[in-house]
């Protein structure tokens, strides 16, 4: 018998999307189709290292800015913006 798994609700620039709980913001921003922020030379960036070295996944999380959204799990009505 499979286990039906319930998602979670998040809004990323402005867009809700549905994961999995247990999905980190990086990958809920990959989901979403979009690049974690933009390069000086505006350049998309994503992940890179995927354990929080690199910096390269930075979001604003809940109005907090540079946030290493590999490292957060997504939660009920989390707002993500990506730059």
């Amino acid at each position: 018998m499979r286990e039906i798994l319930h998602s979670l609700t998040i809004k990323v620039n402005g867009d809700s999307i549905a994961v999995v709980p247990g999905t980190t913001v990086a990958a809920a921003i990959l989901i979403a189709g979009v690049a974690a922020r933009k390069s000086v030379t505006g350049q998309p960036r994503g992940p890179l290292c995927g354990m929080g070295i690199c910096f390269e996944c930075r979001a604003t999380i809940n109005g907090v800015a540079h946030q290493r959204s590999c490292q957060i799990l997504c939660a009920q009505g989390m707002e993500v913006r990506t730059g």
